[in-house]
């Protein structure tokens, strides 16, 4: 029986953070992310109804494609408050995916 108080006091002590953990950001905080968010899917939404050219979209939508990543990957998957090392290897891979799919397109001339 005293087995089971110890496993069960230890379930329920609250576990603290290490010091390089950062506040929780606000509601309105997550708001205004949200707000930027909407705003760069406008732009994309925009820039594929304008009738640029494949080489064009890749231009504006890859860039933008990037920095909504990183931003939810930072913000709501809470890397923001972490090591930057993080954040820097999800950006990285992203970018690494888009010039293998880069690639691709070009061996099969799918640009011109």
């Amino acid at each position: 029986m005293a087995a089971a108080t110890t496993t069960e006091a230890a379930e329920a002590t609250p576990t603290t953070h290490g010091t390089g953990h950062a506040e929780h950001p606000s509601d309105l905080h997550y708001f205004k992310i949200a707000l930027v968010l909407a705003l760069l899917t406008a732009i994309e939404v925009v820039a594929s109804y304008v009738g640029l050219s494949t080489v064009g979209l890749m231009f504006v939508l890859f860039p933008i494609m990037i920095v909504k990543f990183a931003m939810v990957a930072a913000f709501f998957m809470h890397l923001k408050g972490d090591s930057r090392l993080f954040t820097r290897l999800f950006t990285t891979g992203v970018i690494l995916a888009i010039g293998v799919y880069a690639i691709v397109f070009l061996a099969f001339d799918e640009f011109f």
